[in-house]
């Protein structure tokens, strides 16, 4: 997937569609689409990413996935949308309101399509985006109508506080919670 940089700043503020579907088990967000993912027009595109191997590694997928068969994720009860959709170079080039309106556009997203749980790949996406200064990674008070919130460590290849096994543990965690029977019968703190 090579892209020229003037391809790469030709995807600036493209949007990538969603991969999503009513009354899915896990609705993972994205922070924003960066540059790679909006010129390729698949999430979590740049190489070095480790969201699909973190799926895999975390349980959600049988095998790791390309970022082009990202529409797979439908077949096992999973999606993918953003809290921003405008693809940008780096996060920190988003303001905070756009994280503010996205945060409501998620809100009205996810009431339309229901799913179990809405996993937020960013702590510090999360916090600003629904006013939640204290949010930690994990399990979120916050509901969205019957959509519990589970906050994911940003799978980020930057993200040095989280190696490939501890980001596949927090992912498990969220997994366990949205697929094993016992987990939803259950307090899922304790899982």
């Amino acid at each position: 997937m090579g892209f020229t940089p003037e391809e790469l700043q030709a995807a600036r503020g493209r949007l990538v569609p969603d991969v999503a579907a009513p009354g899915l088990r896990v609705l993972f967000c994205g922070i924003n689409p960066g540059l790679m993912s909006a010129a390729a027009g698949h999430h979590f595109a740049r190489p070095g990413n480790r969201f699909w191997p973190t799926l895999h590694a975390a349980g959600f997928t049988p095998r790791v996935l390309k970022p082009a068969e990202q529409e797979e994720l439908l077949a096992y009860g999973l999606g993918i949308t953003n809290v921003v959709e405008r693809a940008s170079a780096r996060a920190d080039e988003l303001t905070a309101e756009e994280f503010r309106e996205g945060g409501r556009q998620l809100v009205e997203k996810v009431t339309r399509l229901r799913p179990r749980w809405l996993a937020v790949a960013g702590v510090t996406a999360y916090r600003v985006a629904f006013d939640d200064k204290r949010a930690q990674v994990g399990p979120q008070e916050r509901t969205i109508g019957d959509t519990r919130i589970w906050v994911l460590p940003n799978p980020s290849g930057l993200n040095a506080h989280y190696p490939p096994a501890a980001l596949a543990e927090a992912y498990a965690r969220l997994r366990a919670a949205a697929f094993d029977e016992e987990a939803e019968e259950g307090d899922v703190r304790d899982v």
